[in-house]
């Protein structure tokens, strides 16, 4: 959604940050793309570690910037815990020299900086005005309220964590997982049945007829408390060109999702290309998702990698790292995207996702008002 900003002074624009953002941003260096007197909201980048070059950090948020459709002006904000320090004459505000490499960058590239403010726990400092004083807190407004958004009282991080789950419910899905395995097994190859569980054979019969059908109906029940329905999203997931599937269905619907269904296996099967369409889905382009789909679908895979055992998360997390992409929230897919690899290092999804976060890249849909 664009957002007109009406600030008239910089402690409103930096009471505006947080409704734009949907979060209070902490440890972070926010920008705030312009088209003329508008912006289509913020973008949030980690502040760097000591070690990163100002420079190279400045090349990647413009680089970042340069995503967004016909910017021409940028607002910076910094979120730090760190303090400033007295000067001669006034005070030297946190991170300095890295908000100077940013200015200079965006200088550079023909962009106008508006503002450059840094928002500390002792009050906010202007870097590129009055550096003579930091100004107190209390005099920033509350952020507004804008509709379709909630509390922004929380940082990036909030709501990232997965869902609770107990040892039964995680040994249940566990099991189920075990006997779903052996009855696929048997249902592909035959032989004879170590588990003979009916549920397990029907759930197995049911997924496999129709795959799309199957990826469809969890979304209409997203708190599904089945293990089996969990068990055998748990296994799609597992398995790339299923997960590729699944995924490319819930971005898009059931028609475009058939056609990925059918692409993964034929590719799976005699190494064919795949459309460039579908691909076109996962490089974030094309026409934008449904959003409230896309949250359902969130949803459904951070229950199921709440409930999974630890060697079968990592294709869920790897899932709700690229919707929680898909949908705008980097910070989110960056701590599922760890995960992953904290468990699996290496895993080629979660390491390809990995990689398009360090570069700041933003799915196209994210970008465009529509």
């Amino acid at each position: 959604m664009t957002t007109i900003i009406r600030a008239a002074d910089p402690a409103e624009l930096l009471g505006l940050v947080p409704a734009l953002a949907g979060f209070t941003p902490r440890h972070s260096i926010v920008m705030l793309p312009f088209h003329g007197s508008r912006t289509q909201g913020a973008m949030r980048l980690d502040l760097p570690d000591p070690g990163i070059s100002p420079d190279d950090f400045a090349e990647v948020a413009l680089r970042a910037l340069r995503q967004v459709p016909d910017v021409d002006a940028v607002a910076i904000v910094v979120y730090t815990d760190q303090t400033t320090t007295q000067v001669p004459g006034g005070v030297r505000l946190p991170h300095l020299s890295l908000v100077e490499a940013v200015v200079d960058e965006c200088a550079s590239a023909g962009l106008r900086v508006v503002e450059a403010l840094c928002l500390t726990g002792e009050g906010w400092g202007d870097y590129l005005g009055d550096r003579s004083r930091v100004h107190p807190l209390d005099g920033i407004p509350a952020a507004p309220e804008v509709p379709g958004i909630g509390d922004v009282s929380g940082d990036q991080l909030a709501g990232s964590e997965l869902p609770s789950s107990d040892l039964s419910e995680r040994e249940q899905v566990g099991r189920a997982l075990r006997d779903l395995g052996e009855a696929i097994e048997h249902h592909m190859h035959g032989g004879v049945r170590s588990a003979d569980n009916p549920i397990a054979l029907l759930a197995a019969e049911t997924m496999l007829a129709d795959l799309p059908r199957f990826a469809e109906r969890l979304l209409e029940a997203p708190a599904d408390d089945d293990p089996y329905a969990c068990a055998a999203l748990l296994w799609c997931l597992a398995r790339p060109p299923l997960r590729d599937a699944i995924l490319v269905q819930w971005a898009t619907d059931v028609e475009f999702g058939c056609l990925a269904f059918d692409a993964q296996l034929a590719f799976s099967a005699a190494r064919t290309t795949i459309p460039d369409a579908i691909g076109e889905v996962f490089l974030g382009r094309g026409p934008k998702p449904d959003l409230d789909r896309l949250g359902c679908a969130l949803q459904v895979v951070r229950w199921a990698a709440a409930r999974a055992p630890r060697h079968a998360k990592v294709g869920a997390l790897t899932a709700a790292a690229w919707l929680s992409w898909a949908m705008g929230r980097s910070s989110h897919a960056d701590v599922y995207v760890g995960e992953a690899l904290r468990i699996e290092p290496g895993h080629s999804m979660a390491s390809l996702i990995s990689s398009i976060l360090s570069a700041s890249m933003l799915p196209e849909w994210a970008l465009r008002e529509r």
